[in-house]
């Protein structure tokens, strides 16, 4: 069974043309490509996978994402969820915030990064605290590297080292 997804492609960009269902719901059908000639080649393969991942459905995969996480959270952990929306902060309140963990009661500090397409529902209604890690949108991979240079620049704050200026 399909579901609804927000649809537009303009025609032509240049003219500013915008499609007929900009902004509206649209059933969503499932898609067959048929193709004939030789076999792909295995890069070729890879690509058309990658799209084919694109095209599926969000919600599944933002819901199975959620539920695959949620599994990993225990119920005195500290959770605190990297979203685009979440609270700006510097890197002394960055600091701040890992000292004060223990204080939460909680046994343990999980840090939570969503895929592509954010987190679910589920982690949003269990997150502690919601915070972003810069203004610009970051990929996941990116996102990581950035926290654990601001968990180490936390640490090298608390324990009153060089590293910070």
């Amino acid at each position: 069974m399909g579901t609804a997804i927000q649809l537009c492609v303009t025609s032509n960009p240049a003219q500013g043309r915008k499609c007929k269902y900009e902004g509206q719901s649209v059933r969503a059908l499932p898609i067959r490509i048929l193709s004939v000639g030789k076999k792909r080649s295995r890069g070729l393969q890879l690509m058309v996978d990658e799209y084919a991942d694109k095209l599926s459905d969000q919600r599944a995969q933002v819901d199975a994402e959620d539920e695959a996480v949620m599994n990993l959270i225990r119920s005195d952990d500290w959770v605190v969820m990297l979203d685009e929306r979440g609270q700006d902060i510097e890197s002394e309140q960055m600091a701040e915030l890992v000292g004060d963990a223990g204080n939460t009661g909680a046994s343990r500090l999980s840090f939570c990064i969503g895929g592509p397409y954010g987190h679910g529902r589920k982690m949003r209604q269990r997150a502690n605290l919601s915070i972003k890690l810069s203004s610009l949108v970051l990929n996941h991979q990116i996102a990581l590297l950035v926290l654990m240079e601001q968990l180490y620049r936390s640490w090298t704050i608390l324990k009153g080292q060089k590293y910070h200026h």
